[in-house]
């Protein structure tokens, strides 16, 4: 019997007015708020936090690789989970998960102790986002969906200008940097009773069989492969039988994870059979890559505005405006475009080509880059990523029924998440080899030439991230350079992987977007421009 086969038939409803559509989308919101702001309220803390609790770069790492992981992991059991119980009560699982994890980092009294707290927060922040996307997914048709992605691009720009912002403010201020892990708390208990108040979803009832074993492997294998790349090159030689250990132990999981979706499990957590889809595959393959490109600016360009061009954190994150603007205004341009046209893979299509040049760009920068030059190219990343997300999410929810859309848009977060936590994890590593390959090289000729004692150099060993103000002039400015260079360099790296994003979105076959929410047996029509174009000249020959 097929997993479809399974599943009972949801009772009619009625379509939602726009009143009530924008009174659920209100706590919807608000929980997407809080889980954007989790991340980059933190992001310009993290220099002052690590450097507190006596943290190397391998540590600054995995306090954002932890919680990539855990969300990575998990991202795919809650979009199942969405498929088979009530999406409301989900999501508030899901923020309670994550106002635990938050109250526990900000009573941290060590590295490993934050970077256990901030897995926790993972989970809850991983159930927001992948939810956000499915109850809307199950409120809006695709054809109407690009008229509230607007309050979802603002939403998504708001949290990530002001988290920045309000991050290094709290981290100035007397709170310090525990109060940036209770400052979202109070909207995720407001976006708690928004949702019970306003959000009313029909339950489909089915046969629930939770998939333990494939959910197990799933997050094994991806957890494996992960922590290889974010140690390799520092804990272990990349050339070694660590490495060997592990990418095999890996990707063996992972094989029998693939097994076990795809032949023992009754109901699937990644139901492989979506991939048959040509737009799905392609989506995800785009997802991954793009992911790369978008954790790797969200993550190291504030490090990189403080550590190398000595700002201060609220400083560093007035340097986000530019990017922000970018994200926000092309995301609400396109959705209003989408649902005025019908027309999405124009969007997709240059959006990627935007995230190229803009990836790009910011690889010709190191510490002496103008500022104004570097929000220039932070914009044109900014436009290009605010094009792409949301309507790879849109292109994959148009492709599947109600039955799966939980999975399915779970699916495109998973993997974009994936890339971004690989790109942080591979390129976190590489930043601190190569921050620490040329600080080495370039403190014995200060020694040399008398102009730092050998004491103070010791100030930038052990690779400790230092705290620039104590640093001897001569120092500061060695680190500064190494860690702009590097910067630049890493972005270097991301370029291809933006490349192959752009190839697989010019592959993705345009299809009409439907106007009812769950997809009805018709053919499935292709936009061909050239033949609309024919066809209209044919009509009016005729005439």
């Amino acid at each position: 019997m097929s997993q479809d086969a399974t599943l009972a038939e949801a009772p009619a409803q009625a379509p939602m007015t726009h009143k009530e559509i924008l009174e659920a989308l209100s706590g919807l919101l608000i929980a997407m708020f809080v889980a954007i702001l989790s991340s980059t309220v933190v992001t310009n803390a993290l220099p002052t936090i690590v450097s507190d609790l006596h943290g190397t770069q391998t540590g600054y790492t995995w306090v954002l690789v932890a919680t990539m992981l855990a969300m990575t992991a998990t991202t795919p059991i809650w979009g199942k989970l969405a498929d088979q119980f009530s999406k409301k009560l989900l999501m508030q699982i899901s923020l309670v998960v994550y106002v635990s994890g938050s109250a526990l980092a900000g009573l941290a009294q060590s590295m490993s102790w934050l970077i256990g707290a901030r897995v926790i927060t993972g989970l809850g922040v991983g159930g927001v986002m992948a939810l956000i996307q499915i109850i809307i997914g199950s409120m809006v048709s695709p054809r109407e969906r690009g008229r509230y992605s607007g309050y979802i691009g603002a939403t998504y720009g708001l949290a990530t200008l002001l988290g920045p912002l309000v991050g290094g403010v709290i981290v100035d201020s007397a709170l310090g940097w525990r109060g940036c892990f209770y400052v979202s708390l109070p909207f995720a208990i407001i976006s708690l009773i928004v949702l019970q108040a306003k959000l009313h979803l029909p339950t489909v009832k089915q046969e629930v069989k939770i998939d333990f074993l494939g959910a197990t492997l799933l997050m094994g294998g991806v957890s494996i492969l992960l922590i290889w790349v974010s140690l390799g090159g520092q804990q272990f030689a990349w050339a070694s039988a660590t490495t060997v250990y592990m990418v095999v132990g890996g990707l063996l999981v992972l094989a029998l994870a693939a097994l076990v979706e795809g032949k023992v499990a009754a109901q699937p957590v990644i139901p492989l059979q979506l991939f048959k889809n040509r737009t799905i595959a392609l989506a995800t393959v785009a997802a991954i890559f793009v992911g790369v490109a978008l954790l790797t600016a969200t993550t190291f360009l504030s490090e990189y505005f403080q550590d190398s061009r000595g700002m201060s954190p609220t400083n560093a994150g007035l340097m986000s405006l530019s990017m922000v603007a970018g994200l926000m205004g092309t995301s609400i341009i396109s959705g209003r475009m989408i649902s005025a046209t019908g027309r999405w893979k124009v969007w997709l299509t240059w959006g990627m080509g935007a995230v190229v040049v803009g990836t790009a760009l910011l690889a010709t920068m190191d510490h002496s880059t103008p500022l104004w030059l570097v929000g220039l190219f932070m914009f044109v990343l900014g436009a290009g990523l605010g094009a792409t997300q949301q309507n790879l999410v849109l292109s994959v929810q148009n492709n599947v029924d109600q039955a799966n859309i939980g999975a399915a848009s779970s699916v495109v977060a998973f993997f974009r998440t994936l890339g971004g936590a690989i790109g942080v994890s591979a390129f976190g590593a590489v930043l601190s080899h190569r921050v620490a390959a040329q600080v080495t090289d370039g403190v014995a000729p200060l020694v040399r030439t008398g102009r730092v004692t050998l004491e103070q150099a010791k100030l930038l060993g052990g690779g400790d991230v230092p705290a620039l103000s104590s640093l001897p002039a001569p120092l500061r400015n060695l680190y500064e350079g190494a860690f702009g260079a590097a910067t630049g360099h890493i972005f270097l790296f991301a370029v291809p992987c933006t490349v192959l994003a752009l190839v697989a979105v010019l592959f993705i076959r345009e299809t009409r977007l439907r106007t009812t929410l769950d997809k009805i047996e018709e053919p499935e029509i292709a936009l061909d421009l050239a033949a609309e174009l024919q066809v209209g000249g044919a009509l009016e020959g005729s005439k």
